[in-house]
């Protein structure tokens, strides 16, 4: 008897049978690539508004802090979506 959860992963493969086949040595490297290309594109950004945040906190701009906060949130999740994409991409490559 199976579980529900293997009858969940047994509907899944059907509904998307490449999800299940094994990633290529060329595509893992893709995969790695684009994983350092991003993190260096959030190194970039995170350095350039934790620098104005800091002149914020200086200043003592409570309504720039916060701004900058939500800028810092966005810009990660913008980021990280970007990137998601171009790996999601790469792993449905033939």
């Amino acid at each position: 008897m199976k579980s529900a959860y293997e009858l969940a992963m047994e509907r899944l493969s059907k509904s998307d049978p490449a999800q299940g086949k094994p990633l290529t040595p060329a595509q893992k490297a893709r995969l790695a690539e684009l994983d350092k290309i991003y993190q260096g594109k959030w190194a970039e950004r995170e350095i350039f508004l934790k620098k104005q945040l800091d002149e914020a906190y200086t200043a003592q701009k409570a309504e720039e802090v916060t701004k900058i906060q939500k800028q810092l949130a966005h810009e990660r999740a913008r980021i990280d979506e970007e990137r998601d994409e171009e790996k999601e991409r790469v792993r449905r490559e033939k």
